[in-house]
Order: C-alpha cells, then sequence, then structure tokens
C-alpha cells in the first residue's frame, strides 16, 4: 500500500535545508519562536541544522511530499492535526501575521523568496512519486528475466494486439495515474465478455501499454464506461461475425487540451491521442475482457480499426451541433461517443454544387453500405468534409434537414428490396404486402452526423454499423470526468 499520509504536530511547523540562503538567514527568528510557542522544524538536507534547535530528520521527504511543500522555509500553523495558513520563503509580516508574534527579526530584510523544495526537485521527483505511491499498485507484478526480451515477453504472455507495447513498469503507471483524481482501486468497469473488473490502476496499465499520457486517462475511463454498457453491448460488439468495433468520437475542449485531430487525416495514424486512446480502449478490452480474434471475437474478417479508431469532431468549423448533443451531452461538455463500426469508405462527389443535388449524391452512396437490399435495422455514421459540409451550409440546412433528406432519398420501394428482387437472394424478409411500400434504408435515429476531416477535398467518408435493436448496440455517448 502507499505510505499513508504523515501527519503533522500541532502548533508551529517550518521546513528547512542547509543549502537555502533563506533558511541561513531565518535562524535567529526560529530559535526566537523556539523559545517562546512550540515550534517543529523538518530539515530536508541536513538534520543538524539549525543547531540547537532540534530538528528533525525529513531527509526522506515523507512528510514534505505528502504536505506539498513547494518551498523552504514554509511556516505552517497547525491545530489539532490540520493545517491552518503556510508562509513560503521569508516575509515578516507574513511570518508576525501566522504566529501572532510581532517584532520578529528585526534585524533582517523584510522580504526573502526561499528555495525549491527537494520534495519536488526535477531529479527526485519520479523516485519520490514511485516510493510514496507505487506501492499502493495492487495489480499483479511479473518479472522479466535479465535475458529475456520484454517486447517478446509480451508476445508470449498475449498482452498485445499484435503490434510492440510499451513495458508498463511501475514507474510508468504511477505517472500515468497522476492524468486522473480517481483512486486506483476504484472500479471503472465491468468488461465484458470476461466481466472482469477493471479498476483504475488496470486502465492506466493498458493506457501505458498502448502509449497514451497521462492526460488521456479520463477520456479511456469514459470510453470504457461507455462500451461496457448494456446499450452499447461490447460483447456482442466483438462477438458479431460483421467485424465492428468501438469507434470514439470526442467533443468538447479536451480535442484542443491533447491536440487531437479533427482535420487532415482525422481517420489516420499519426496523432497520438488519437491512436493511443482508442488502441488503450481494445486493449483493455482484450487484456481485461478476454475478447481475442478465434475466441469470442468471431469477425469473419474484421478490419485495421479492431486496433482502436478515435478522433474528434471538429466543432469550430461545423455548421451543426456536435455529436454529444444527440446523445444526451450538453454542446460545449467534454465527452465521447461510442458507435460499433465498420472499416471506413470513401464517398466522392466533387460536381454536385446545391445542397440538394449533394443529399442525392451521399443518399446514392450510402444505399450500398452492407448491401444495396439491406437496412431498416443497421446504422451507418456519415463523417462529413468540409467542402460537402459547405454546401449545406451555404442552403442554411440544419443536420436535421440534411438528415431527413438522406432517408428520403434512401427510400425504396420492397419489390426492390426484399428477398429474390432482382433475381438475388439476398434482401429484407418482407412480406408480399409490403411490396409496394416505400421502405427506409436507415431510420433516421441510427444516421449519425459527423462534421470532421481535410478542408481539401470533396469528400465523405461512411462508416457502416451493426444491428440497433435490442439484440444489438446503441449508440452511447458519456460525459469525461476527472
Amino acid at each position: 500500500m502507499a505510505e499513508p499520509r504523515p501527519a503533522l504536530p500541532s502548533g508551529l511547523v517550518v521546513f528547512v535545508k542547509r543549502e537555502c540562503p533563506t533558511c541561513e538567514l531565518v535562524v535567529p527568528v526560529l530559535a526566537e519562536l523556539s523559545a517562546r510557542t512550540r515550534l517543529t522544524i523538518y530539515c530536508q538536507d541536513d538534520p543538524g541544522f539549525p543547531e540547537g534547535l532540534g530538528a528533525l530528520d525529513e531527509t526522506a521527504l515523507e512528510r514534505s511530499w505528502h504536505h506539498q511543500i513547494e518551498a523552504v522555509p514554509t511556516l505552517i500553523r497547525v491545530e489539532d492535526g490540520v493545517e491552518q495558513e503556510r508562509a513560503l520563503g521569508w516575509h515578516r509580516g507574513d511570518w508576525e501575521g501566522l504566529t501572532g508574534i510581532s517584532g520578529l527579526g528585526k534585524e533582517l530584510p523584510d522580504w526573502r523568496p526561499g528555495c525549491g523544495s527537494l520534495s519536488v526537485d526535477p531529479t527526485r521527483e519520479p523516485e519520490l512519486r514511485l516510493r510514496m505511491e507505487g506501492e499502493g499498485l495492487r495489480a499483479r507484478r511479473v518479472e522479466v528475466a535479465a535475458l529475456e526480451d520484454e517486447q517478446e515477453a509480451m508476445f508470449e504472455r498475449g498482452w498485445t494486439d499484435g503490434l510492440p507495447v510499451v513495458p508498463p513498469t511501475r514507474q510508468r503507471v504511477v505517472n500515468m495515474l497522476q492524468g486522473t483524481t480517481r483512486a486506483p482501486d476504484e472500479i471503472v468497469a465491468v468488461v465484458p465478455p470476461d466481466m472482469a473488473e477493471c479498476s483504475v490502476e488496470k486502465v492506466a496499465i493498458n493506457a501505458v501499454m498502448a502509449g497514451c499520457k497521462p492526460d488521456y486517462l479520463p477520456v479511456v475511463m469514459a470510453a470504457l464506461e461507455a462500451v461496457c454498457t448494456d446499450e452499447f453491448n461490447m460483447h456482442g460488439v466483438q462477438a458479431t461475425t460483421m467485424g465492428v468495433s468501438p469507434v470514439i468520437v470526442v467533443n468538447g475542449p479536451i480535442r484542443r487540451a491533447l491536440g487531437m485531430n479533427s482535420g487532415v487525416g482525422v481517420l489516420s495514424p499519426g496523432n497520438r491521442a488519437n491512436s493511443t486512446i482508442g488502441r488503450a480502449l481494445m486493449l483493455i478490452v482484450r487484456n481485461l475482457g478476454g475478447s481475442k480474434p478465434g475466441g469470442v471475437d468471431r469477425s469473419t474478417f474484421g478490419h485495421p480499426g479492431k486496433l482502436g479508431v478515435c478522433f474528434a469532431e471538429d466543432e469550430e468549423g461545423s455548421p451543426w451541433t456536435p455529436l454529444c448533443s444527440e446523445h444526451g451531452i450538453e454542446a460545449g461538455k467534454n465527452a465521447v461517443t461510442l458507435y460499433g463500426g465498420e472499416g471506413q469508405r470513401l464517398i466522392i462527389d466533387q460536381l454536385s454544387r446545391d445542397a440538394e443535388s449533394l443529399a442525392r449524391s451521399l443518399a446514392s452512396a450510402l444505399l450500398a453500405v452492407h448491401h444495396p437490399k439491406m437496412g431498416v435495422g443497421l446504422a451507418v455514421m456519415l463523417v462529413i468534409g468540409p467542402e460537402h459540409a459547405s454546401r449545406f451550409r451555404e442552403a442554411g440546412w440544419s443536420k436535421d434537414q440534411l438528415r431527413g433528406a438522406l432517408v428520403q432519398e434512401m427510400m425504396r420501394p420492397g419489390h426492390e428490396v426484399m428477398r429474390g428482387a432482382g433475381g438475388i437472394p439476398e434482401g429484407m424478409p418482407l412480406p408480399e404486402q409490403a411490396k409496394d411500400a416505400q421502405i427506409p434504408k436507415f431510420l433516421p435515429h441510427n444516421l449519425h452526423i459527423v462534421y470532421a476531416g481535410s478542408g481539401a477535398g470533396l469528400f465523405s467518408v461512411a462508416i457502416g454499423g451493426w444491428l440497433t435493436g435490442a439484440e444489438g448496440s446503441q449508440v452511447v455517448s458519456k460525459e469525461i470526468g476527472t
């Protein structure tokens, strides 16, 4: 377990070090305080300093670390073990106000800045963090033999997705955990199909392996919470032979804070946040949930997106509200939206110059998703690029207006899409009386529209989805916490 936070004694407490000129300067003041009140002195580098004042050994820096001492001298007033007030460096007025004793250090300058605490020394901080927090890690530790290659060891143990991963050392995991305020042993989700409990620490381990930075950790946890809901049905998504996989769309200011890509090559590798957040989620599903190809993962073909798909929506450039706002999260909030999608396919239209003709063109391309004679119970995500979106922006079309136009354009008479039509046995299982009815390709709530991509190129992208009924997968949005 992590070392417990050591309490400070009641009275006045001061942290000093010999190698600090300001600490040397205030020795007479410390002597006066020691004679007049209860004073406890902790010295970070020499228990014999200041001489004759009974300083306590603080060279292990436990109290400095746990009480966040940033500079020395730091004077603290403590009552019943609870800090009431502190002063950094030497400032006569601050020290007199804190101690209630006037006339302190009359022979000294009114003010002198202190020095950096050894507990925040960059050369010591990693070792200190590991010592103070690393023992709180509960995951099983695996020793690698001296002559054993770390990468090969992880491949042999089945911890990878087929690509090399970053070894999750204690130091790296402790560092990763700095990205969240949640306790390492808090359970984030129960991960299917094995229904294994996944703690914050286990998320951090897989985030390290994926190559994440600590700031990405809350996004990974929100995505994990989303896919582990009954609505998303991660077990079904992984087990289906169709080969769909979670697609993470990120909304809110966190996109920019993490440097996520929403523009050129948005669905390509190359951006660390996009690539590693999606990969971390899938490593958790694999390593904790037990979903591996040939096992629970029964995808006939699969697709490269099973390594992880994550991208940011270009909210600043979009003519529409963000995706998350259609699924219960207020626009402007940090959120992830999870969608079970197959591989992407490019839609090309370089000639349509008005909203109506482009809508017809996009609808024509979307008819081929999955199969031209399949629809109704399936979903699609349409990622519209800026040049295509400009047609709808100029026409003043809302997202709902575009969605409605697409749905209408994709209506087909039953006799064209029913089984056997056109000499093709595949098709919708429609009754004979539906042959003249207009059948939708996608229901409006199963057509998800996102704005992203490069400003150059008259293209959009379709990402086909899976079943959407009670046995399928629903789109789920989750607000990103800390």
